[in-house]
């Protein structure tokens, strides 16, 4: 009897543990904060079905997020995430914000918070999640006080950076042990996510995945696009000159790709002729993003809207609600878990 019992306890319970235990939910699964799409009907249904989720604070005003945040509480009384992007304009705003809104989790991303706003952040109370694209910038994030570090690769959707999970990993999670270290980037099977669990990784994040289910807020024309796109058509967005520094973006290529190039090389020229200052034109890189991607997600607007797509959106074949899918994640890990143990034996 003993046996018996033994034998039907998951493999996965000893992999997922520490994810488990930072996150507070039952599969350490994230899905990623999109802007635009990870509303609170998104981030509850990933709660309530045992994964975590992450409101996207984007540049939202202050008090609708605090609206939001309310909503989210309401649909689940599990804990979640807020996200904050760092070059928002309304960012100082939501700094300011997390002071009276008590949260049990935030994550930065955007760009790189300083480390008195970690610290800031981590005096409410809160648990602080950083992304890191670079061995650098994890270095940083752990040395300003980061309680996990979520490491994405440039397969990932939205702003990225320039370095395949692939080789992060042997950069930074083999390196790290003492902090939680969650992997994002080119996900999207239990099977991948089984792997990153056996090489040390205490959970994992998708985005594209999510983003079409059932419960995503993201308009029809939008999904479908997803689903007939492979996974060479989520491209990264180029940078022009150096004056003009802006954050990679993939995106399934379209109109809108041609419209940001355009914008770049209008900036270059107001800046040649002194017409504009540096952060300006960063300024007005990001409207031209926030602005895109509401034309897709919401009007659905699938030739000039921004497609914010992550290049497992080749593997993405089909809407499903988020418990189909988070339970089908777990059973593939499950099910890979147990195949890499039979073959080890």
């Amino acid at each position: 009897m003993k046996k018996t019992a033994k034998s039907a306890q998951p493999i996965s319970d000893r992999f997922f543990s520490r994810g488990r235990e930072f996150l507070g939910c039952q599969y350490p699964i994230l899905c990623g904060a999109m802007t635009w799409v990870s509303d609170p009907k998104l981030v509850a249904a990933v709660c309530n079905a045992g994964g975590f989720g992450c409101l996207a604070g984007g540049n939202t005003p202050v008090e609708i997020l605090e609206k939001q945040i309310a909503e989210t509480r309401k649909l689940t009384d599990k804990p979640f995430a807020v996200n904050l992007i760092t070059i928002a304009p309304a960012y100082k705003a939501h700094m300011e914000m997390i002071q009276r809104v008590k949260l049990p989790y935030i994550i930065f991303a955007g760009s790189f918070p300083k480390e008195k706003e970690i610290i800031a952040a981590k005096a409410t109370g809160a648990k602080v999640m950083c992304f890191a694209s670079t061995l650098s910038i994890a270095e940083r994030m752990h040395r300003y006080g980061a309680d996990a570090i979520i490491l994405e690769g440039s397969e990932a959707g939205g702003h990225i950076g320039h370095v395949s999970l692939v080789v992060l990993l042997q950069e930074v999670l083999f390196r790290y042990s003492d902090i939680p270290i969650f992997v994002a980037g080119g996900i999207a099977t239990g099977r991948m996510a089984a792997h990153m669990l056996l090489m040390g990784a205490s959970g994992v994040q998708l985005g594209t995945r999510f983003a079409v289910a059932t419960e995503s807020c993201a308009h029809a024309k939008f999904k479908d696009f997803f689903l007939r796109a492979e996974a060479r058509d989520a491209v990264s967005t180029p940078q022009f000159d150096s004056r003009l520094p802006v954050v990679a973006v993939r995106a399934l290529r379209n109109k809108g790709h041609d419209d940001f190039r355009k914008l770049q090389l209008d900036l270059v020229q107001q800046l040649d002729r002194g017409e504009i200052h540096r952060e300006f034109a960063q300024m007005e890189v990001e409207k031209f993003w926030m602005g895109a991607l509401r034309k897709a997600v919401i009007d659905g607007d699938i030739d000039r809207g921004s497609l914010m797509a992550g290049q497992s959106v080749g593997l993405v074949s089909k809407i499903q609600p988020v418990a189909e899918i988070i339970q089908e994640l777990n059973a593939e890990v499950e099910q890979e878990l147990r195949t890499v143990k039979q073959n080890l034996a």
